[in-house]
């Protein structure tokens, strides 16, 4: 078993390497390797012949803890609530005992036996795997229902009869309104990965699907994590489950051998590059936070003649498909991925795994590393951290159990932590103030208040100061003196402004000018111009005051009723003079 090493910060990533191998060596020439192997085989768990004829053909001989575990009691029947670590071969635990339940009887079309939902398009791809390589004597057949498909080509398969049904949830959920699918003969439920579904925002569409099933089926719930929201799942969707834990939960595999770097902000793609160089990589997975900073590594080290890939969520499928089999056919030694692939990702012997960027979540960290060390093989994590992501790292040696060990590269003068704490990326993000414009950004201008009479100062700065074109318009006709509308505006704005601020207060009263013609025309409007208009008081605005063309619009028979003028003479003369 590796050794976590405590020691001084200034270890090269080869004293990290030479002391993981020694202490497996020590592990595999202790005192016991001589004595006989007593541990389970897969004959002994009760799988049938044909089953055990392809693991056999697969190399495989004995069950990992979470297999030895788990097959027997989903034989029996009974739920079963799962938390393993990723890479200790969880998707065959529940996969072989489905298609040993599942071998004695055939599907109906629309009608999924089983179902087995996955947040991901790559782990539904990875489990979709485990049935071609295991159940290819058995009778069986299984669909994918994911995106990036032609959702006709899988109604047509769902059609023909579907033992086991691997899908997302959204997809599924689309099926589903489609007419497409019926769950009513779904006897065994898969929900792989739960914590990853939490994560993504998958939970109320599972909540949705398991309504859909029947209330007696088998339900087996796998998390590598195990949150209180994971558990309020779990009792939900659980009757008597057996509970299995192989190992502490968020804990990184003895097989991985880890190491940490601290460096500038500007020098982390050079440290990567040597690391790289002076590590034995044959393949390795690259992870970054966001999808844009994947782009910029990715064009990064394809200049410097790096065999590069890159892989994240904005990718369209195809192109995600076609990266993730070169990557596997090794025509990519190096894949820059986002969190997309954390879990999506079963590489047979991935060597490395890069954090370029500390995940911002510490679990995230533990399932990143998870793609390498798997199937017992001995693998290498290194992690790129900055001064200022002390608090992100310290999460993740909290949640882990065990401190990163730190390393120290060559030409790189290793740093210590800044003194903030490392919360400047979380406040801010990116060194920005928090709010639109920053924290310390000037508050938007306003238009300058009209200066104040000298006797009430303060009203005047609390008012805010009014649009100047509806201030004009209203006291070019409060100053009722007729004057022409430009010389109204000019004269009427400050004694316009002036009547809003005083609005509500007690003033005395001026003496009032005589009204003119046209100001006893406005008090009077039902005599000329129709009723008042409601709401506007004295300042009516203009179009509202035009007039009417004819007064002849009610009943010759009303009371009171005016005959307008007669228009058709004038629209007759018109029509002559065109």
């Amino acid at each position: 078993m590796p050794q976590v090493d405590n020691g001084p910060a200034n270890r090269s990533s080869e004293d990290v390497a030479s002391s993981g191998q020694r202490s497996a060596d020590a592990a595999a020439t202790g005192a016991d390797a001589d004595a006989p192997d007593e541990r389970m085989t897969f004959a002994d768990l009760g799988l049938s012949d044909l089953l055990l004829r392809a693991i056999s053909e697969k190399g495989y001989t004995h069950p990992t803890p979470i297999q030895e575990q788990a097959i027997p009691i989903v034989l029996q029947g009974r739920d079963v609530l799962g938390s393993a670590q990723t890479g200790t071969g969880k998707t065959a635990s529940f996969t072989l005992p489905m298609m040993e339940i599942l071998s004695g009887s055939r599907a109906r079309a629309r009608m999924p036996r089983s179902l087995i939902l996955e947040p991901t398009r790559e782990l539904a791809l990875q489990v979709a795997e485990n049935f071609v390589l295991y159940g290819k004597y058995l009778k069986l057949n299984h669909a994918l229902l994911i995106g990036g498909e032609s959702l006709a080509d899988q109604k047509e398969v769902l059609m023909r009869g579907v033992d086991v049904l691997i899908a997302t949830p959204g997809r599924l959920i689309d099926m589903f309104e489609r007419g497409g699918l019926l769950l009513s003969d779904t006897r065994i439920l898969v929900i792989d990965e739960a914590d990853r579904m939490l994560d993504m925002g998958f939970i109320p569409d599972v909540e949705r699907i398991v309504a859909m099933l029947p209330a007696t089926r088998q339900t087996l719930f796998f998390s590598a994590t195990m949150a209180k929201e994971i558990r309020r799942l779990a009792d939900a969707f659980l009757q008597n489950p057996k509970e299995i834990t192989t190992s502490a939960p968020a804990t990184v595999a003895t097989t991985i051998t880890a190491g940490l770097v601290v460096v500038a902000e500007e020098d982390k793609r050079r440290a990567l590059r040597e690391l790289i160089g002076s590590e034995e990589v044959q393949n390795a997975l690259i992870f970054s936070n966001r999808k844009r900073d994947v782009d910029i590594l990715y064009k990064s080290l394809q200049r410097h003649g790096f065999s590069v890939g890159a892989l994240h969520g904005d990718l369209p499928q195809s192109a995600r498909f076609a990266t993730l089999e070169k990557f596997r056919a090794g025509d990519i030694r190096l894949l820059v991925c986002s969190d997309v692939a954390a879990r999506g990702i079963d590489i047979g012997g991935l060597s490395h795994v890069f954090n370029f960027d500390v995940p911002h979540h510490a679990e995230d960290y533990v399932h990143r590393i998870g793609r390498t060390g798997r199937a017992g093989r001995e693998g290498r994590a290194f992690t790129i951290a900055t001064p200022d992501e002390h608090d992100a790292v310290a999460a993740i040696e909290k949640l882990t159990g065990a401190p990163i060990p730190r390393i120290a590269i060559a030409g790189f003068e290793p740093l210590e932590w800044s003194e903030d704490g490392g919360d400047r990326r979380r406040r801010g993000g990116r060194g920005k103030p928090k709010g639109k414009g920053g924290a310390g950004a000037a508050p938007k201008s306003r238009a300058p208040a009209p200066s104040a009479a000298p006797d009430e100062p303060a009203i005047a700065a609390a008012e805010p100061a009014p649009k100047p074109k509806a201030e004009g318009r209203a006291t070019g006709r409060s100053s009722g003196e007729g004057r022409a509308a430009g010389e109204g505006r000019a004269a009427g704005e400050g004694r316009g402004s002036t009547q809003r601020r005083d609005r509500g207060r007690e003033r005395p009263e001026a003496p009032r000018a005589q009204p003119t013609a046209e100001a006893s025309r406005r008090a009077q409007p039902d005599r000329e111009n129709g009723p008042a208009v409601i709401g506007f008081g004295d300042d009516i605005p203009a179009f509202m005051l035009i007039r009417r063309r004819s007064a002849g619009v009610a009943s010759i028979d009303a009371p009171g009723f005016v005959a307008g003028p007669d228009l058709s003479s004038d629209a007759e003369d018109d029509e002559d003079n065109r």
